[in-house]
C-alpha cells in the first residue's frame, strides 16, 4: 500500500461508511417501490448516489486514488487515465493494470480490442423516458453499448429492456435493487444477482454474461458469486460523474479528456434526471467517432 498508510486507511473507512449509507438507503426505497407498485429506482438512485460523496468517489474519470475492496482485503486501484495522450503511455493500453479480462482479484476495467477501441456502458435503467432517447442516439451513430440494468426496473419496464436487447446491445446484471453488495452477507449477494438475472432473462430472453457492482463496490463474496454464476465482473475506467448532474459541458470535457484506447466509459440512463447525459452523448459520440475511436462491448 503506497503513500500515507494511515491516511489511506482512513479514506477506505470513510468510503465504506458512505457506500453503506447510500446502498442501504437505495435498498430500502427500492423494496418499498417494489411492494407498492410505485416508481422504481429513478428518484431513489439520485438520493443514494448523492450520499456517496467526493470522499467516496475521489477524482473524476480515472479516480487514481480510489481504493476499493478486493478478495485479499487490500487496496486496489483503477488504472490511471492520463489527460494528454489519448492512447495513453506508449500509445497502447496493454501495460495498464486491470486491462482486458479480469484477474483473480479484480474486475475488468478496460477492454482489449485493438487501437482506439473503447466501450460505452450505461447504468441504472431501463428508464421509459431516457433509455429510448439514448437508443435513438446509438442507432443514429451506429454505436453498440452495454446497458447495466437493475432488476426492479426491468420488471417494471420489460418492454424497454426488450427494446435494448432487440437493438443488439449487451445487457449486464446490475443487481435487483442497486444494493451495496459489499455490506451484504453472501446470501444477500446471491439473491441480488439471481433475481436480476431472472428478471432480465424473462424480459429479454437473454441470460447476462457480465455483472457490474453498484458503486464499484467489490468484495470477495461478490467476485465469488460472479464466478459461480459465470458472470464476468465489469467495472469502468472513465467516470464523468453524470449521475451528479455537473452540467453537459463538464460531462463532455471529462469524457474527451480521459478517454483513450481501451477505456470503459460510465454513463447512466436511470436513477434520476438524465437529460444532461442524453445531451452530452449527442456531443461526445460524433466527437469520439471523428477522433477515430470505435465502440465495442466488453
Amino acid at each position: 500500500m503506497d503513500g500515507d498508510e494511515p491516511g489511506l486507511r482512513r479514506s477506505m473507512i470513510t468510503r465504506r461508511v458512505l457506500l453503506a449509507a447510500g446502498g442501504l438507503m437505495l435498498l430500502g426505497e427500492c423494496v418499498a417501490a417494489e411492494g407498492s407498485g410505485a416508481k422504481t429506482t429513478a428518484a431513489a438512485g439520485t438520493r443514494a448516489r448523492h450520499a456517496v460523496t467526493a470522499a467516496a468517489r475521489p477524482g473524476t474519470a480515472a479516480r487514481t486514488a480510489s481504493p476499493h475492496a478486493t478478495p485479499h482485503g487490500t487496496a486496489s486501484r483503477r488504472p490511471a487515465s492520463g489527460p494528454s495522450d489519448p492512447d495513453g503511455p506508449g500509445g497502447t493500453a496493454a501495460a495498464r493494470p486491470g486491462h482486458g479480462h479480469p484477474s483473480d482479484d479484480q474486475p475488468m476495467y478496460t477492454i482489449d480490442d485493438g487501437r482506439k477501441a473503447i466501450a460505452l456502458t450505461i447504468d441504472d435503467g431501463p428508464s421509459p423516458l431516457y433509455t429510448p432517447q439514448i437508443l435513438r442516439l446509438l442507432r443514429k451513430y451506429r454505436v453498440t453499448a452495454s446497458f447495466s440494468m437493475i432488476g426492479v426496473n426491468v420488471a417494471a419496464h420489460p418492454g424497454v429492456a426488450r427494446d435494448v436487447a432487440e437493438a443488439g446491445h449487451m445487457i449486464v446484471n446490475h443487481t435487483w435493487t442497486h444494493a451495496d453488495l459489499a455490506v451484504l452477507p453472501p446470501a444477500g449477494v446471491k439473491d441480488q444477482l439471481t433475481r436480476a438475472n431472472d428478471a432480465i432473462s424473462k424480459a429479454t430472453g437473454r441470460h447476462p454474461a457480465m455483472f457490474r457492482a453498484p458503486y464499484g463496490a467489490w468484495s470477495a463474496a461478490v467476485l465469488r458469486r460472479c464466478e459461480q454464476m459465470r458472470l464476468t465482473p465489469l467495472d469502468w475506467s472513465v467516470d464523468p460523474r453524470d449521475w451528479a448532474r455537473p452540467g453537459v459541458g463538464a460531462i463532455v470535457d471529462n469524457i474527451m479528456r480521459y478517454t483513450k484506447t481501451g477505456s470503459i466509459i460510465l454513463e447512466h440512463d436511470g436513477g434520476g434526471d438524465r437529460s444532461e447525459t442524453v445531451a452530452a452523448l449527442t456531443i461526445v459520440l460524433p466527437r469520439l467517432l471523428e477522433a477515430g475511436y470505435h465502440f465495442r462491448t466488453p
